[in-house]
């Protein structure tokens, strides 16, 4: 079987990113993770993936314009042969330029249903408003901040004594589900195509 071949771009512990590498551990899985890449060398998902024997790279944006930095992280990605960009809690808003490269390539996870609560505390903002469900989407990525065509969602309970922090425990739990099921079906259609 023929698999696109996907970087994903983390800044932390990178939990996404490991629940995207091991579905694409599974024979039917139409993508393989190629790259793992971060703006934060100490950024432990990078340690995970070395340890799973996936090619890391990782720069620090301290000191760098933003296109300076974009561009040495897209040559990295270039370099591991992919096609696709997984964004996997990389918080660095991405210059337009780049983005625009990447059109229709290019994902990412929100803790939201769009086009509820774009940025930064969700989880505190459907609760002050009041809302009875939170969750998240994966959707394509555009030069706009959390606006692109949203490809799949999960709602997420919202319960009576429900924190920012019990909240996000549970719809992080769906993000892992989510995501690796919406890029696989997000290449699959796009591979089905040519």
């Amino acid at each position: 079987m023929r698999k696109a071949k996907v970087a994903i771009l983390i800044s932390g512990k990178g939990s996404n990113m490991a629940a995207l590498l091991y579905a694409s551990r599974a024979a039917d899985c139409p993508y393989e993770v190629v790259l793992v890449a971060s703006d934060k060398p100490s950024a432990p998902g990078l340690d995970l993936a070395r340890g799973e024997g996936v090619p890391t790279f990782a720069l620090s944006s301290k000191g760098m314009q933003r296109e300076e930095h974009d561009a040495a992280m897209e040559a990295a990605v270039q370099s591991s042969g992919a096609r696709y960009i997984a964004l996997a809690g990389y918080m660095r808003i991405l210059s337009a330029g780049l983005v625009e490269r990447w059109a229709g390539r290019m994902l990412n996870i929100h803790p939201s249903l769009l086009p509820a609560y774009k940025g930064l505390d969700t989880h505190a903002r459907a609760l002050a408003a009041g809302d009875r469900h939170g969750g998240c989407s994966v959707h394509l990525v555009t030069a706009v901040l959390d606006d692109g065509e949203v490809l799949a969602q999960t709602p997420v309970a919202i319960l009576p004594d429900d924190t920012a922090v019990t909240l996000a425990e549970r719809v992080l739990i769906a993000e892992h589900q989510l995501y690796p099921r919406t890029l696989a079906d997000w290449v699959k259609r796009d591979m089905d195509a040519n």
